[in-house]
């Protein structure tokens, strides 16, 4: 065998069909190395005497049929059975004691993959060498959730699979895999099958299956290429055995994977890979509080979905086993692992990735780019584009836990109107509700809600009410229709012996609708639209989706068996699969609980999202907590319970960036804070970084002081409503993001790092952030400051409100911020539209158009606007809309109508600015007619009094 080490481009040894035996005699440069160690007992190769012969034969003789059926026994060993791998091959010293094979101490740390990954152990020499790995002892030790170097680790020479053979097919090779020697997990498979997809230039799939038993696989929709990619810009290369999969780019020849450098284990509930990573440069795999730059100092990752407030080294809301690996180079590349069962993702310095799931297939893809903003819509191609939003969607939202009563609720939006402070959308939580049951509102306190609604609608608001999916089993028989209609119809999940699950939520002891059955989307449709008709809602949040269960398991606790208690446990908060949630060992209709837990969020999203669809006959509105790939399809997000401190505050930016390379571009955290007070300089820098979350809304928890912004000094209010006006103004440029989003996977709240992937200094940036391309957001976000530092990359920028400009070398530059004021800054070559504002969307929407265009240092600047009537289905889809695009060179800026819509006769281009005209024009014309300027020292053009229709071309030019 080989030894497991990092390949460069050089050094694999065969490619595609050919199968090449590896030179076992040198190292990775070629040097002749002594033998290692044999990691198992070698049979000697010795003549064998006649009389064991003559018994052989007699043997032979008198049980052929045993014979012939203990060999096939040997070869195929029963998948039920647990085997492990006989004691290791190590030499003993004079005093008895076990001494590591030289090609153990050779192993760099960085290089050491962890033999002993369970949680909670302290791994002796004795439990390392049972593994038959490699023990050497560190000072740094195991903490939880945090792994230092391991002591136990894989021997170089490690056994794993061996490729035998590979073939072409139509869309690429397919291969098996065979293992000889057993694992020390239970049930390991030991034939595979290796199935590698060209599926396109950019993207490439690979699916490693057991060809005799279907496995259980992810049911999302994603992409049937029937035709293979033509011009790839990745080759393939294999090893043969130890088995090893390398994928290089071809135009640089970086190796984007490499599962050679540990082995490969392929058990039933049991799943490992390993691959070194190009850089240190790794983002992605939520949902995590953390740095939007992961950290590789042996970090793990533990994704299996979990209702528990934001903190770090915690697996939180969300499952989403996709990176953005940015190269050396400033090329990128992405990873899907479409696996949804619990797991854990394990970064070392190497720099290294390890995956290790507890059941599904190894299927993945691998994403080309060349740069982020590619990999990002490569790999929504496959799990699918986020959903157009609903116009109001992106106005100001405001709720708590805690108004007690609708008439409390009602006052707090009459005085949102009355300071004149923007709201578009007011939401109740489950006090709404009577005694915490959904499809219900409490009828004393919360009397006059279908009044609230009606009067939302009358002033062009919208409401939203909250849902857990929690149904409460206990009310009298006959009383409380979506329990027992839900159990008449079988919509509920079941326990391992095929009665209803009961847990324990809000309302008490409650079932769990299983979203994973057809008939239960239209039991939930019902539900929902028996409860328009009583309260003409409009949106939805759902929450505790996670399933969150009070219970561990259910009221009955759970069955003691391999789903309950697998052989490898990731690191889940509470230690068990069941901690909070229902049981594993739970039934549903397409499968285990065990396999779908973390695919509730998105089966509920669907559902939701649907029923909406048919309520309304609008775009849909629905937040969900837990969340999974092609969630944005049907759903935004919050970042859950988070608190009123600025730490809170600033790990908002790395999640809300997280989600939006992640394909869910609706997200945003609660503002000021949900759980404890806030203060009053907290709330109004929250209100100012708010206002650029794509998904902003200010949410309170029980009992706490009231935070929205009527509730503080004029001074504080004032600031607050600045911020979200200003937040309304750029409604158009907004839009016309989200629909970028919606058509090509873009990214509306967007790292620094996509537009100046060369620019290493913007690789960990996460207290800035762009909209877009153009718009540059840098917050404050510590106390008693008024200013912030903010990076600059190299080029011209402009402040937002003043025209100002800069020119950086790539550098931290300081700016005042008076608590009144958030730093905006335009790049150079963009044109923003923006707009009136006024209190709604709806409003704010019909009014005329202002545009700002930032000349780069050549005088080019271009821009486009996307608009439709912000609400019907499918608007782009049915060629419902307008599109118009801005271009400006040699002093003249041009309008072009690209598509015509009648949304778009109704509004006006009224003033238009241009950021860094060097020279005072000596006159200006609109469509070839003299036209009134003005024009500042800081070089800013501004032309008024317009009145040009959006609908139609035109061209202002100056000299």
């Amino acid at each position: 065998m080989v030894s497991y080490k990092r390949l460069t481009p050089e050094e694999v040894h065969f490619s595609g069909a050919v199968l090449l035996d590896p030179d076992e005699s040198t190292d990775a440069d070629g040097k002749e190395v002594d033998p290692e160690l044999p990691l198992l007992p070698q049979n000697p190769r010795c003549s064998i005497t006649a009389a064991l012969l003559t018994i052989a034969g007699l043997i032979v003789v008198l049980s052929a049929v045993w014979m012939l059926g203990t060999i096939f026994w040997f070869h195929n060993p029963p998948s039920t059975d647990p085997h492990r791998l006989p004691p290791p091959a190590m030499a003993k010293s004079p005093n008895g004691t076990l001494l590591q094979p030289q090609s153990c101490l050779k192993i760099p740390e960085a290089w050491r993959f962890d033999c002993y990954p369970e949680r909670g152990v302290v791994v002796t020499e004795e439990m390392c060498h049972a593994r038959n790995c490699c023990f050497v002892q560190q000072s740094q030790a195991k903490t939880s959730g945090r792994n230092g170097v391991p002591w136990c680790f894989y021997t170089p020479d490690y056994p794993s699979y061996e490729l035998v053979s590979v073939i072409d097919t139509e869309m690429g090779k397919v291969g098996k895999l065979l293992r000889n020697k057993k694992t020390y997990y239970p049930k390991d498979i030991d034939a595979l099958q290796l199935e590698v997809l060209y599926e396109e230039d950019n993207r490439l799939r690979v699916k490693i299956t057991d060809p005799s038993e279907k496995r259980y696989e992810v049911p999302i929709d994603v992409p049937v290429v029937q035709k293979r990619a033509s011009n790839p810009s990745y080759t393939v290369d294999f090893i043969k055995e130890p088995f090893g999969l390398i994928v290089k780019r071809t135009q640089t020849g970086t190796v984007l994977l490499n599962t050679s450098i540990a082995p490969l284990f392929y058990a039933d509930q049991f799943l490992q890979m390993s691959t070194s990573l190009p850089s240190r440069f790794i983002y992605g795999l939520g949902e995590h509080r953390s740095n939007f730059l992961h950290d590789v100092q042996w970090n793990t990752l533990t994704m299996w979905a979990r209702d528990v407030p934001p903190m770090e080294l915690t697996n939180l809301y969300g499952v989403h086993p996709f990176y953005l690996s940015v190269e050396s180079d400033g090329m990128a590349h992405g990873f899907f692992m479409l696996n949804s069962n619990a797991m854990d993702v394990a970064l070392q310095p190497a720099p290294a990735l390890t995956w290790r799931m507890i059941g599904g297939i190894l299927d993945f893809y691998i994403f080309l780019g060349p740069d982020p903003i590619s990999v990002i819509g490569q790999y929504l191609d496959v799990v699918g584009k986020p959903a157009m939003p609903i116009y109001w969607a992106l106005g100001y939202h405001l709720c708590r836990w805690g108004y007690k009563s609708s008439n409390k609720t009602w006052n707090v939006v009459r005085e949102m109107r009355n300071y004149g402070i923007p709201q578009d959308v007011q939401w109740n939580d489950i006090d709404y509700m009577d005694r915490a049951l959904d499809f219900t509102y409490e009828p004393m306190n919360f009397s006059t809600l279908p009044d609230l609604v009606k009067d939302l609608h009358i002033h062009d608001q919208h409401y939203v009410m909250i849902l857990d999916p929690g149904i409460s089993s206990s009310q009298p028989s006959g009383s409380y229709w979506p329990f027992d209609e839900g159990k008449k119809r079988g919509v509920f999940i079941n326990d391992s012996n095929g009665d209803v699950l009961i847990g324990k939520v809000w309302p008490g002891l409650t079932a769990f609708p299983d979203f994973s059955n057809p008939d239960t989307h239209e039991w939930w449709y019902q539900n929902l639209q028996r409860f328009h008709d009583k309260v003409p809602f409009d949106g939805v949040w759902i929450d505790m989706n996670e399933p969150s269960n009070f219970f561990d398991g259910s009221l009955n606790g759970c069955p003691e068996n391999e789903l309950e208690n697998p052989p490898y446990t990731p690191g889940i908060l509470g230690g068990t699969l069941r901690a909070k949630t229902v049981c594993a060992s739970a039934r549903q209709k397409i499968s285990s609980h065990y396999n779908i837990h973390s695919l509730y969020g998105l089966m509920e999203s669907k559902a939701t999202e649907s029923a909406l669809r048919k309520i309304t006959g609008k775009r849909p509105f629905v937040i969900s907590r837990s969340t999974f790939p092609s969630q944005g399809r049907y759903s935004g997000h919050w970042l859950g319970d988070n608190r009123s401190q600025w730490k809170d505050l600033v790990t908002s930016i790395p999640g809300m960036l997280t989600f939006n390379i992640l394909g869910i571009p609706l997200i945003g955290a609660d503002i000021c804070g949900f759980g404890g007070s806030t203060t009053e300089e907290l709330c109004v820098r929250w209100t100012q970084l708010g206002a650029f979350y794509p998904f902003t809304r200010n949410h309170n928890s029980i009992d706490e002081q009231d935070q929205d912004p009527t509730a503080f000094s004029p001074a504080a209010r004032t600031a607050m409503k600045e911020a979200i006006l200003l937040r309304y103004s750029l409604f158009p440029h907004l839009y016309t993001l989200f629909h970028h989003a919606h058509i090509s996977g873009h990214t509306v709240a967007t790292p620094l790092l996509f537009q100046f992937p060369t620019d290493e200094k913007t690789y960990g940036i996460d207290k800035q952030f762009l909209w877009g391309k153009s718009l540059m957001v840098t917050p404050v976000l510590e106390a008693g400051r008024d200013y912030v530092v903010g990076y600059f990359p190299k080029g011209l920028w402009y402040d937002f409100h003043t025209g100002d400009s800069l020119v950086s070398r790539g550098e931290e530059i300081k700016l005042q911020a008076p608590m009144d004021k958030i730093n905006l800054h335009l790049r150079e070559g963009s044109v923003i539209p923006t707009q009136r504002p006024n209190t709604t969307l709806w409003v704010s929407s019909g009014q005329p158009l202002h545009l700002i265009a930032s000349l780069s240092e050549d005088g080019l600047a271009k821009g486009d606007l996307y608009w439709d009537d912000g609400e019907t289905i499918d608007s782009y889809e049915t060629d419902q809309y307008a599109y118009i695009y801005f271009t400006i060179e040699k002093n003249t800026m041009k309008s072009e109508v690209l598509r015509n819509h009648e949304e778009a006769t109704y509004i006006t281009v009224e003033t238009v600015s241009f950021y860094g005209v060097k020279a005072e024009p000596e006159n200006v014309t609109v469509n070839s007619q003299e036209a009134a300027f003005n024009y500042r020292n800081n070089q800013v053009l501004t032309v008024t009094d317009l009145g040009l229709n959006l609908s139609q071309n035109f061209t202002i030019s100056w000299m």
